[in-house]
């Protein structure tokens, strides 16, 4: 992976730190990493103080690649359906039945143990927005700690945009509308949600997309990021997602929520060009429409 790289032009003077911040974008902690690695911030081939001034075609350089010593996962090859990649950031349309992470008992595959199988050597799986294991469809990876932290200011905003399409139980008598209930964990748990009053703010828009005899396909759209937030909300409007035994019911004829990550679209840190994916609804869930 490329090091950034900035020229300094004439008529402007100001310190590495300038550049690195104000050019980079790089957070303090990201700059006080770089500062411990060899050559991790040059100007003119030569490592410098952040408090160095900047002359007119001074060349600054940082690395954005995760230190050598970083934790590699073990690499588990598998099919991967890749919407988007580029040297910093990969889109993939997760299976449902798969998990983001490895799980603690170490057996069975993972996205990251995939990734970790498909990516360089100098490139390291850094989850934006994961989804959870039976959720289908699109989420997006940074290639280095760097690229993360870049991402995750995105998230959101009006630059990072993520629907979702889920099938429940009904119609909400509203064809749109905003459920804003805040969520927490209840007491003592740590995987399970519920609406609480005291819990962190949440919002999730709604839209009625189509009919079908029981259920309705909806689109879902998250203004926060909890955990669980949609089923939780859907849920407590009365209408929760086919399938979801942990917020609604068990049904012989899927094993997890019927929801789906399926449009995406954001503007890239590093190129300011729009990137945009779409992944068409699984085939367990498409069948029950």
């Amino acid at each position: 992976m490329r090091p950034l790289e900035y020229t300094v032009p004439e008529g402007e003077g100001c310190t590495v730190r300038h550049v690195l911040t104000e050019v980079f974008c790089m957070s303090s902690s990201h700059i006080s990493r770089l500062k411990r690695r060899e050559n991790g911030i040059t100007r003119n081939g030569a490592p410098c103080y952040t408090t160095a001034r900047c002359a007119p075609g001074d060349v600054i350089r940082a690395l954005i690649t995760d230190p050598p010593d970083t934790k590699r996962l073990e690499p588990m090859p598998m099919p991967l359906d890749i919407a988007y990649e580029d040297e910093w950031l990969i889109v993939i349309n997760k299976p449902a039945g798969l998990t983001v992470h490895p799980e603690r008992s170490g057996m069975g595959g993972s996205v990251e143990n995939a990734l970790t199988a498909h990516l360089a050597n100098d490139e390291f799986v850094h989850t934006v927005s994961r989804l959870d294991r039976g959720t289908s469809g699109l989420m997006t990876v940074a290639k280095c700690g760097y690229m993360h932290e870049r991402m995750i200011r995105l998230l959101h905003t009006p630059d990072f945009k993520k629907e979702y399409l889920g099938l429940c139980w009904g119609a909400p008598a509203e064809r749109h509308g905003f459920i804003r209930l805040p969520i927490a964990h209840p007491e003592g748990e740590n995987y399970r949600m519920q609406v609480d009053k005291d819990g962190l703010p949440s919002v999730t828009e709604y839209e009625f997309v189509s009919a079908h005899g029981e259920f309705s396909l909806m689109r879902l759209i998250p203004h926060t990021g909890r955990m669980h937030q949609l089923r939780v909300h859907m849920a407590a409007i009365g209408h929760p997602l086919v399938g979801d035994w942990l917020y609604g019911e068990e049904v012989p004829f899927i094993d997890h929520a019927a929801l789906h990550s399926h449009y995406l679209r954001f503007v890239h840190p590093m190129t300011g060009g729009v990137v945009e994916s779409a992944a068409p609804l699984p085939p367990e869930i498409a069948k029950l429409l």
